[in-house]
């Protein structure tokens, strides 16, 4: 067997980090011949919870899982990584503005970006879940100058999953015959889900997604609105955030960085937009589709983006702008 790498889980006490841990102690994002030591992190109150998850670890008995180190010292956690998962992060509370939650997660992903750039590997790849996502990694980028900016990503294979879903769920379809659907911009209400490149296998052929729904109206409106607003929905009928599907997206995400993506096949994923070709400006974390190749992401080419597309792409590269100017005046990088 190769020797273990090691995997950071941040937030590691929180419901979120629970339901991730037996997909990544298992085999199933980085194979099935490949062991771990996995660190968990969290803030000091916390310890406590994180030795019983620890217990709950061990009594997995999984052979992949060497070695478990729980932790609430950013110098233990993030040396030597292979691979950080940062799901930690300031929730947005009632009464709590949108600039206080950008300020606290600030403070948040400096630090923890600056521990990367000073104990992490240099080949370490990071994968950002806490929420803001897209202005939270870009602020982790900003504090690791010596880490290329193409190892961080951002998390928005939670809403490519719930868009292919959807999609599956009107044509009465297996999601795995749904793909090509597209993420584009922000973690948020103004993400835009667009299946205008998407396909359906059918009858043992791909087809056009708005050829087979052959309802523009609900594509362009409905289907869109249910995406962005998936995560709030479920936080009304569970009274909690989305943990399952979450932990799930995180694993497929992280798989596909670590061993690539299918050939034909894209996904959705937050990264740096330095060079894109979709009129989107340099040095924001935008989510794109991209395929992987040994564990470099390539932002898919050559897409025709129509005048709808393009407006709702604006929307939210409008507020990322705004995420990403009131984050940096926090940060006071010029």
């Amino acid at each position: 067997m190769p020797s273990p790498i090691k995997v950071l889980i941040t937030g590691a006490a929180g419901q979120i980090a629970y339901s991730l841990m037996y997909g990544i102690s298992n085999g199933d994002v980085f194979g099935k011949d490949q062991p771990i030591d996995l660190v968990l992190l969290d803030i000091t109150p916390m310890m406590g919870v994180l030795e019983g998850v620890v217990m709950e670890l061990q009594d997995l008995a999984v052979p992949l899982l060497r070695e478990v180190i729980a932790t609430d010292k950013e110098e233990v956690a993030f040396k030597d990584l292979d691979v950080a998962i940062l799901v930690g992060s300031m929730p947005r509370r009632e009464g709590m503005e949108r600039k206080d939650l950008l300020k606290a997660n600030v403070n948040i992903f400096k630090s923890q970006g600056a521990a990367l750039d000073k104990y992490a590997k240099k080949t370490v790849k990071v994968v950002v879940v806490g929420n803001p996502a897209n202005t939270n990694c870009l602020t982790a980028i900003k504090s690791a100058p010596s880490i290329p900016k193409e190892n961080f990503t951002c998390l928005t294979r939670l809403d490519h999953n719930r868009a292919k879903a959807q999609i599956a769920l009107r044509l009465k379809v297996s999601s795995d015959e749904v793909k090509n659907v597209i993420i584009w911009g922000n973690h948020s209400s103004t993400q835009y889900a667009d299946v205008s490149h998407a396909v359906v296998k059918q009858g043992g052929k791909d087809v056009p997604v708005s050829d087979a729904v052959k309802d523009d109206a609900w594509l362009k409106g409905g289907f869109i609105s249910t995406v962005q607003q998936r995560g709030a929905a479920v936080i009304a009928a569970r009274k909690l955030s989305s943990a399952l599907s979450a932990a799930k997206a995180i694993c497929d995400h992280t798989r596909d960085f670590w061993n690539g993506t299918p050939e034909a096949k894209w996904v959705s994923m937050g990264v740096i937009s330095d060079g894109n070709k979709y009129g989107v400006p340099n040095d924001l974390l935008y989510s794109f589709p991209v395929t992987i190749k040994d564990k470099t992401w390539k932002i898919v080419e050559g897409l025709k983006i129509d005048d709808f597309s393009c407006g709702k792409m604006d929307v939210t590269t409008k507020e990322l702008q705004e995420e990403k100017d009131t984050a940096f005046q926090f940060l006071q990088i010029a």
